[in-house]
């Protein structure tokens, strides 16, 4: 994905214009990259999280503790971003750090089920506040992101 393709997903992304249809797992992850590589790190998880909050209602989705926002699995792909992000010793430039990051495990939407249990990640506490993994700390997210 070039740089400007992905500006264009953060701003359909942030007016809620955003195809539905293509809100997918891989575009979760360029808004989250982009606002992480973009921001201070404070600002960027307000982004992305009040981001997915209001284009889901947008998009006529509720975020309640059975459906919609999932504050745990958002926490953890940010954390996971961020400890990729933290291997470059010089910046590479976003597009290039976009296309290393989509070449690696962390993109498999079952990523983080090396991490967490089935049962915790789908439970009501994980979907409306941040739980720890029960499988492997968050320590280990480093060791875990290899090339596909």
């Amino acid at each position: 994905m070039t740089y400007k393709e992905a500006q264009q997903l953060v701003k359909g992304f942030e007016a809620c214009t955003w195809p539905a249809s293509e809100w997918t797992h891989f575009a979760h992850f360029v808004m989250a990259a982009w606002y992480i590589y973009h921001h201070p790190l404070v600002e960027a998880r307000k982004l992305i999280k009040n981001g997915i909050k209001k284009y889901n209602i947008c998009n006529g989705g509720k975020n309640t503790a059975e459906e919609g926002y999932h504050e745990t699995t958002t926490e953890f792909y940010i954390q996971a971003i961020i400890q990729y992000q933290l291997e470059f010793v010089e910046d590479i430039g976003f597009e290039n750090f976009l296309r290393e990051l989509a070449s690696t495990t962390i993109i498999h939407k079952d990523f983080l089920l090396g991490f967490y249990t089935r049962e915790l990640l789908m439970s009501k506490e994980a979907r409306v506040s941040w739980e720890i993994p029960d499988l492997k700390p968050m320590s280990r997210i480093r060791q875990a992101i290899l090339p596909i």
